[in-house]
């Protein structure tokens, strides 16, 4: 890839779409205003795109089936790869990225370049006012995640970001590799941002970026603290990746100490506090014994 030091970043936008609604076509054309965006729609059914009122200009990827995020993502940034882009955006098809987002995350990345500093991914803060107002970045420690407020005026290295609202440099996608399409969905950045660190880039978090983003559906709250709640098949695959990550000799000691020790937690809170909970112990269970015999990949019946 070309030297991009030296000039303002080639910055393109990869968006995700699953059933979207008329507001998350017009966050997208939005987007496609400003830069190259790519769609990659995971909905199951081949939607036209003149039949969603998407813009011309926006590169649309029709799967037809639910593929998962990483497959998404990754097909989204092979097009901007391809399109000469050397940054990528990426969205969850809700998300409402402001402005300064847009153009901030692209020049920190060249900046960091130009500094000499191996980056391999930026991202703001997300604030769920559902839960807790604005999230704490976060590094691994034993036991438990070291929490660290999102104030200052200079980047923090982290242990991983969320997907949406984060920006990858592009530069590093061929020595990092792609997204592991086998998870799925849960716990897809984080093994990234994992990888990345292991051959020797940094992960930083934007302290004075914020970005609006919900995080599962309705919380539960239990013993004053609120929880973000999935459905039972978000939580099979939150389970199964779970266990299968901590499987991998490649996965940091102080990462899988602290999911050994939430794991519990999490079973009596997805389980006991939700509707339905039967179909969630259900799930979970199925998740956890998949992620023991190493099935991966999109969600079967099979036993």
């Amino acid at each position: 890839m070309s030297n991009t030091q030296d000039r303002s970043p080639n910055t393109g936008a990869v968006v995700v779409f699953f059933h979207p609604d008329a507001a998350c076509v017009t966050r997208a054309n939005r987007l496609a205003a400003s830069m190259h965006c790519v769609v990659v729609d995971n909905t199951p059914a081949v939607l036209a795109r003149s039949a969603i009122g998407l813009s011309d200009s926006i590169e649309y990827i029709a799967n037809g089936w639910n593929a998962g995020i990483a497959m998404a993502f990754n097909q989204g940034v092979g097009a901007l790869i391809q399109a000469g882009c050397d940054v990528a955006l990426l969205f969850d098809q809700d998300s409402e990225p402001p402005r300064s987002l847009l153009t901030d995350l692209p020049e920190l990345i060249a900046q960091a370049r130009a500094s000499g500093n191996r980056v391999a991914l930026i991202g703001p803060a997300y604030e769920d006012r559902r839960l807790r107002g604005v999230a704490p970045f976060v590094r691994f420690g034993w036991g438990r995640l070291q929490r660290i407020p999102p104030v200052g005026d200079l980047p923090i290295e982290v242990d991983f970001l969320i997907s949406s609202g984060s920006c990858i440099n592009l530069e590093c996608w061929n020595e990092v590799g792609a997204m592991d399409e086998s998870l799925f969905i849960d716990f897809v950045d984080l093994e990234w941002c994992i990888r990345a660190k292991q051959h020797g880039y940094q992960v930083w978090g934007i302290p004075w970026l914020r970005m609006s983003h919900e995080l599962g559906g309705e919380p539960v709250r239990v013993l004053g603290r609120r929880y973000p709640m999935h459905g039972p098949i978000r939580h099979y695959y939150q389970f199964r990746n779970a266990i299968a990550l901590m499987k991998r000799a490649s996965m940091p000691l102080k990462w899988k100490s602290t999911e050994f020790v939430k794991l519990p937690f999490r079973v009596l809170i997805y389980c006991l506090f939700p509707e339905r909970r039967g179909e969630h112990l259900a799930m979970v269970w199925r998740g956890i014994r998949d992620g023991l015999r190493g099935r991966l990949g999109p969600y079967s019946d099979r036993v």
